[in-house]
């Protein structure tokens, strides 16, 4: 059995020796770029890769691997496996051509090899030869020349070419033969998290180059293969591409760009408040509910309120890209599963950012689920605080630090934090399996009691926070933006995910930057997350031209209403009518004004072109 280790410790070690070799060359290249780096930053994208290093490896073990569970099971007491040179050579001829061709990807386009690229060098070889004329052909295969060597020298020295088995039981063999599977499983995986690993385990550094280092190139290449069928046609084509296009660019189009300004500062600061399954029904401002939010509800009456907003998806992953980019829903696709297309959407930090804000972003979970961190790093945050920035275990859920932890981080940060500042902060707690640090307010008989009593302990952290943050410098000058990720079947149980109720969602400007007059208004407009963006600009006079699927909501002008999905279907809302359609069997299957059919037809239209000009542009990014 030891043996049998050893021989798969070598297998691995030969291939993370080639991959940091491999890295070590990326980072040369691009050592200009990277020279206001300190030498710490550059030295921890090797540490930093180690996961995606892994998991790469565990997919080339696969066959070896197989190779030894038959022959162990088979009673062989010697294997040779001079097979297993001939294979890694194969693999280190092809990967080392991939490296370099990365080298030179990464200079034109600032991505990985990608799917992308492979399908443009296949259906286009000329025009893939001529983008690559500017390409230093004696420095690439000098560099190829060198890694094939340093690959096949490692190989020779570092692989083993036998392997012996003592005589044990068939019982034995077999748990060693499910203990290496199990071994191979947990490395493709990235572990026992939540979530299987993301390009996100990667991220870490506000330089690209460095993320990008990081990345291993054949994970990134599998991943982009087996993800690239959802980005090569569009599903949802309902109707003619230019119908489609004046369809939705009516949606937007209005006959006054203007707004109404609600601040009596145009450089505040500005905190977004994201929180989790934070739906309308909590509230007894928006879905009547007595005792579950009372603080919220009391800032509701202080603050401004648009008390018609949907959220696009449900999930968190959809959410934050609406909130924090003001990118809509793919329907059955999400945009953070693809890192090169997601980092080329605008952000509001991004043009914060551009514009003196300093910005920073605080999660009490794990930021490399479903490649938040990948978005964060690549959108201008300058500072990621989760789950591993918090010393100790105290105060810890299944999805990471409690809420109240959270906050007071960031308050003690933003008191240090240069004026203005631009923070988000995601909550968790309020998440399935509904813990809490103390006794449930509303017990825990079922999910809706335990649904309620998380919702309560974020209701008061909210409250425990704004209380603390009055007390500080940089308080009169701050917007606060609270927004739930998403909605939510409890505490409902609005089973029926096409009813549009799901998705209705708070949001609220809050904050002493707010004038008077407008303290304790409401305003009725049908929108969604993806609006946040272009309303919150308006306000602080900037330019939102890049977010197109944004619109002002303090625009009178602007045409109010909310498009969301869901993994088969689709929803579009506006003052007429509410219809959701189910793309798989091609049905409605909600109708707020079904006698009218004219309108109908109307309101379903809007739906599909929106879809299909959302995912079109998705292809084309």
């Amino acid at each position: 059995m030891l043996k049998s280790l050893l021989f798969f410790l070598r297998f691995f070690l030969f291939w993370l020796l080639f991959f940091f070799i491999d890295r070590l060359i990326f980072i040369f290249i691009y050592h200009r770029q990277l020279a206001s780096v300190p030498l710490s930053e550059r030295l921890a994208t090797f540490y930093h890769a180690i996961p995606l290093d892994l998991s790469m490896t565990a997919y080339l073990a696969v066959i070896p691997l197989l190779s030894y569970i038959y022959w162990l099971l088979n009673g062989r007491k010697i294997v040779e496996l001079k097979w297993i040179a001939v294979y890694n050579t194969v693999l280190t001829v092809i990967f080392s051509i991939l490296a370099v061709v990365n080298f030179n990807i990464y200079r034109e386009w600032g991505s990985k090899v990608n799917a992308k690229a492979l399908g443009f060098a296949f259906s286009s070889p000329q025009e893939a030869m001529a983008s690559s004329a500017s390409s230093p052909i004696g420095l690439s295969i000098s560099l190829l020349i060198l890694l094939i060597a340093l690959g096949l020298f490692l190989q020779r020295y570092v692989v083993s070419r036998k392997l012996s088995f003592t005589q044990t039981s068939i019982s034995l063999r077999a748990i060693a033969c499910l203990f290496l599977i199990a071994c191979n499983f947990l490395l493709i995986r990235g572990g026992l998290g939540k979530s299987p690993i993301t390009q996100s385990m990667a991220y870490f550094s506000k330089d690209q180059v460095l993320n990008h280092g990081a990345v291993n190139t054949e994970w990134n290449l599998l991943s982009s293969l087996l993800a690239s069928r959802m980005t090569k046609t569009n599903p949802y084509i309902y109707m003619d591409k230019q119908l489609a296009e004046q369809n939705t660019k009516a949606l937007y189009t209005t006959a006054k760009d203007t707004t109404i300004s609600l601040l009596n500062t145009k450089r505040p600061n500005v905190v977004l408040i994201i929180i989790e399954s934070f739906t309308a029904d909590l509230t007894k401002t928006l879905g009547d509910e007595d005792g579950i939010t009372p603080h919220f509800d009391t800032l509701m009456h202080k603050g401004v309120l648009f008390s018609q907003i949907y959220s696009p998806g449900s999930r968190t992953d959809k959410g934050l890209m609406a909130a924090l980019a003001g990118f809509p829903t793919l329907a059955a696709g999400s945009i953070v599963k693809w890192p090169e297309k997601m980092q080329k959407i605008p952000a509001i930090s991004q043009l914060l950012f551009k514009n003196g804000y300093h910005t920073s972003f605080f999660y009490g979970g794990e930021s490399e689920f479903d490649n938040y961190k990948a978005f964060i790093l690549s959108h201008d945050y300058q500072k990621l605080v989760d789950k591993n920035s918090f010393k100790g275990n105290e105060m810890k859920s299944p999805w990471g630090k409690y809420d109240e932890l959270v906050f007071a981080r960031q308050l003690a940060d933003l008191n240090r934090e240069q004026q203005p500042f631009f923070s988000t902060l995601l909550t968790l707690t309020n998440h399935e399996p509904y813990t809490l640090p103390g006794t449930p307010k509303f017990g825990n008989m079922d999910n809706v009691a335990k649904f309620k009593s998380t919702a309560y302990y974020t209701d008061s952290c909210i409250n425990a926070y704004l209380t603390t943050a009055k007390k500080q410098t940089w308080y009169k000058n701050t917007l606060f933006i609270f927004v739930a990720d998403h909605g939510h079947v409890l505490p409902k149980n609005r089973q029926d995910i096409a009813v549009p109720q799901r998705y209705h969602i708070p949001l609220l400007f809050y904050g002493e930057v707010i004038k008077n007059e407008f303290k304790g208004k409401r305003f009725d407009r049908i929108g969604s997350q993806t609006d946040i963006a272009a309303t919150l600009l308006a306000q602080l006079n900037l330019p939102a031209t890049t977010f197109t699927w944004s619109k002002n909501l303090l625009n009178p002008y602007t045409k109010p209403f909310a498009f969301f999905s869901w993994d088969n279907g689709m929803g579009f809302i506006d003052n007429q009518q509410c219809v959701t359609f189910d793309n798989v069997g091609k049905m409605i299957l909600y109708n707020s004004n079904a006698a009218d059919k004219a309108q109908t037809a109307k309101t379903l239209d809007h739906a599909k072109a929106y879809l299909q000009n959302v995912y079109r542009q998705f292809i084309e990014l």
